[in-house]
């Protein structure tokens, strides 16, 4: 085995331990290790990606429901047109795709580079949200009514998100908890995590019709992420994974940055 394929394997117990120590953005991660270090097509690193991300986010949800902070009736609400959303995002949107999207000046912008500037931004998107210190919500916001049609163009919109690039979306997610459904925080990032996990592995059925899977790969993958999950939980008992949140924030600001240049230099 290579060097940058043992670094790829180390990446997958690395995206385990800053969920479990910060409670998400280690996701983001999954795609670039599989696509940069283990040489993935992009389009077959977000399909893995969304049976990793699902299946880790589905431990950490497990957790919370033991402790009482999953609110399912704002999961199911939520969820509902977001895996709606996501399924038919990996199983026809996707594979329809061209492979050549368009040619300007010489440069031929393809499916595969379009995939990673969008999961780039998204990267962006998601930096930004772990730089800037959390909402906060007041009492009397926790006592509103959620607003439910809302909850469900969100829904539609994450679950974009997530079929497209194989990333759980919880940046976007915890917020729309926060401001639509009023949720406490601890509430809201429990609660993401079922959504999340519900959402990534319903795309990845989609994928599974379309796509060979190697399954050896995948759950070895899978289970390095999910010790490092647990890793993360008990490192969190000596390291304040808030504080380290900003940090990691601008970490993948510079990938998302890096990722940008690699893909569209010339």
């Amino acid at each position: 085995m290579e060097i940058i394929e043992i670094l790829g394997f180390a990446g997958a117990l690395l995206i385990g331990v800053v969920l479990g120590l910060i409670g998400g953005g280690g996701s983001i991660l999954t795609v670039p290790i599989l696509v940069y270090a283990l040489a993935f097509n992009p389009v077959i690193a977000t399909a893995y990606s969304l049976f990793v991300v699902g299946t880790t986010s589905l431990v950490g949800a497990l957790k919370n429901m033991r402790k009482g902070l999953v609110d399912f009736k704002t999961a199911l609400v939520f969820a509902a047109p977001a895996l709606t959303a996501v399924y038919i995002t990996r199983a026809f949107i996707i594979p329809a795709i061209p492979a050549n999207l368009i040619t300007i000046y010489g440069f031929t912008l393809t499916k595969n580079v379009a995939i990673m500037v969008f999961f780039a931004i998204v990267m962006l998107m998601a930096s930004v949200r772990m730089i800037k210190d959390a909402p906060a919500v007041s009492e009397d916001a926790v006592k509103k009514q959620p607003a439910t049609h809302y909850l469900l163009i969100y829904g539609l919109l994450i679950g974009f998100v997530t079929g497209a690039v194989g990333a759980g979306g919880g940046f976007l997610i915890v917020p729309a908890l926060i401001f639509f459904a009023f949720l406490p925080m601890k509430k809201a990032v429990a609660t993401s995590l079922l959504i999340i996990a519900v959402n990534s592995l319903i795309g990845f059925i989609g994928d599974v019709q379309q796509t060979a899977i190697d399954w050896t790969f995948l759950l070895s993958f899978t289970s390095l992420s999910v010790i490092g999950i647990f890793i993360g939980m008990w490192l969190n008992n000596f390291i304040d994974g808030k504080k380290l949140k900003k940090g990691f924030g601008w970490f993948v600001l510079v990938m998302g940055i890096y990722i940008i240049y690699k893909e569209l230099a010339v």
